[in-house]
């Protein structure tokens, strides 16, 4: 049977799942050291954490650092998981959206359903160095009636009619400012946040329309 469910699709790194945190650790594990914190309002993981600048041998080693074991075990954020299942019982289906390469898709849908997100759909998009966001294409297909992410630059080329909610996160270094800011419906601190906003929207949507009806009526 066909799912008539609106969408509403999400980003990953940011926004579901702490990539930051997991960088961290994959530093550990490629050298067997875990880095201290040096700035945790860096919106960059090679910012937030007293690490060097890799080359060569070194950057090779970190690199495989990030195979199908990693994107499979990243930490989610606070307060999403339960931000997600809020947004399920409310009747929304969320499909996950991640600017990563096909090959992990399915080490990420697992990772996300291990930590109990309600989300068994991931769609991988890649990362393109073009304006408009390798994401755009996929959200013309879907048609979310809102779309979530913490990256300013992928909103380039979304739908009008989709909600486009941006995540602020930490601001030091932070890509969130410019001009695209004028494509961003909303802002919110984190998930949690836009779902406590976006159902209390709709709540509110309701008793409009109700009292409406109700004046109808009278």
């Amino acid at each position: 049977m066909q799912d008539h469910r609106p969408i509403i699709a999400l980003d990953a790194d940011g926004v579901l799942l702490d990539f930051n945190r997991a960088y961290a650790l994959a530093w550990q594990r490629a050298f067997g050291v875990l880095p201290a914190e040096r700035d945790p309002q860096a919106y960059w993981a090679l910012d937030r954490w007293q690490v060097e600048r890799l080359e060569g041998e070194r950057l090779a080693r970190f690199r495989d650092s990030f195979d199908e074991q990693f994107w499979g075990s990243v930490p989610p954020m606070a307060g999403a998981i339960e931000a997600c299942h809020a947004l399920k019982r409310a009747g929304y289906e969320l499909v996950c959206v991640s600017a990563l390469p096909a090959v992990y898709a399915e080490a990420r849908r697992r990772n996300l359903l291990d930590h109990g997100f309600p989300i068994d759909r991931v769609v991988a998009t890649g990362h393109t160095a073009a304006e408009r966001s390798p994401k755009a294409e996929v959200l013309e297909q879907l048609r979310p009636v809102a779309f979530v992410d913490d990256y300013l630059p992928y909103m380039v080329g979304v739908p009008e009619d989709v909600h486009t909610a941006l995540v602020l996160r930490e601001p030091n270094g932070s890509p969130n400012v410019g001009e695209h800011l004028a494509l961003v419906k909303s802002q919110h601190a984190d998930l949690a946040a836009f779902a406590a906003w976006w159902l209390d929207r709709g709540a509110r949507d309701e008793r409009d329309r109700d009292l409406e009806a109700r004046g109808a009526v009278a």
